[in-house]
């Protein structure tokens, strides 16, 4: 597996290796494998259990995960996208999460054609044991690996009594009687129905990245905005909203976003976040908010996209989008 140095995620401790760690970095660790897609309340309980353990054992705590997601990965080969997962969050919404967590250590593999066809025994030998010097694995009750998803929690089992790492195993985390899982949250926010996908991630639904320029067309039809792109082409709820931002002032901004391809405007299908503060601080000047890395708490639905007839029609839309969002918080 190829290896990569390592950096850190802005201003926190948690060290993050793109590819398994190089020997100098590497130390034993309590490690703990899977998407982490939104790290909802069932991964936060697994998280605890895995840095309470390294702490008793005075090990470093590591999280194993992958990208592009498995699931991405065999819905290109296939050439089935409608077989890729939506997205709750990006990588980086993923990380900063973990780092929240208390995490120490995480590690981003590639998935590719190598990594899809290793054998279980082959991934623990190379990967657990030696590329990451594991001594206790915390895995879910569901949890697959290795070519096929061929090896199960009892052959993992085997495996680390062999290659020198204990196996633990973590049942499903439920809330009021429904099993947390990223599958939930996507469900919910498919529904619409943001209020249960907070209950299940513990806090808003939220989206970050760096606010990059765009063709400044909202300053034009007199609605300032900043865009962050996404990646990955299909979230989990696109829309017009009701937001939150934070990451330009002291205190999060009340603000609407649009989640989406911007149909008005754009052919190609991009994909962005687009927000509008309801508030602008007077100390960012024009520009202030470009190159910042923000993250939107998205908390209520407005509507779908809309592609409307005119640039003049655009206008008037957001314009009562942004009224609508400024009744929602006098509410």
């Amino acid at each position: 597996m190829r290896r990569a140095g390592t950096h850190r995620l802005d201003n926190s401790p948690m060290q993050v290796f793109r590819g398994l760690p190089p020997p100098a970095a590497r130390s034993a660790c309590a490690l703990t494998i899977g998407n982490f897609d939104g790290v909802h309340r069932g991964h936060q309980a697994m998280l605890a259990l895995l840095t309470s353990e390294a702490r008793h054992r005075g090990l470093a705590s590591c999280v194993l995960t992958f990208e592009p997601h498995p699931r991405d990965f065999f819905a290109r080969r296939l050439q089935q996208p409608e077989l890729a997962p939506a997205r709750i969050g990006t990588l980086r919404d993923c990380a900063a999460e973990l780092a929240r967590c208390g995490v120490d250590r995480l590690v981003i593999l590639r998935f590719d054609a190598a990594l899809a066809a290793l054998p279980p025994e082959a991934f623990a030998e190379r990967i657990l044991a030696q590329g990451l010097g594991a001594r206790a694995v915390l895995v879910g009750d569901d949890f697959r690996f290795g070519a096929k998803r061929a090896g199960d929690y009892a052959m993992l089992d085997a495996l680390g009594a062999r290659l020198g790492f204990d196996v633990a195993r973590m049942m499903s985390y439920e809330v009021h009687g429904l099993r947390v899982s990223s599958s939930a949250v996507r469900t919910a926010l498919a529904q619409g129905d943001l209020a249960r996908a907070a209950t299940l991630l513990g806090r808003p639904w939220s989206l970050s990245g760096r606010a990059i320029h765009g063709a400044k067309l909202g300053r034009e039809l007199g609605f300032r905005t900043l865009n962050l792109k996404l990646r990955h082409p299909t979230p989990a709820h696109p829309g017009i909203f009701v937001a939150r931002v934070h990451g330009l002032a002291d205190a999060p901004l009340p603000a609407v976003a649009s989640l989406g391809v911007r149909p008005t405007v754009e052919e190609a299908g991009r994909l962005l976040l687009e927000v509008h503060c309801l508030q602008w601080p007077d100390s960012l000047g024009l520009d202030g908010g470009y190159g910042r890395c923000l993250q939107v708490d998205l908390l209520h639905r407005l509507h779908e996209e809309r592609k409307y007839p005119s640039l003049e029609a655009l206008r008037e839309g957001i314009a009562r989008d942004v009224e609508d969002a400024r009744a929602w918080f006098a509410r």
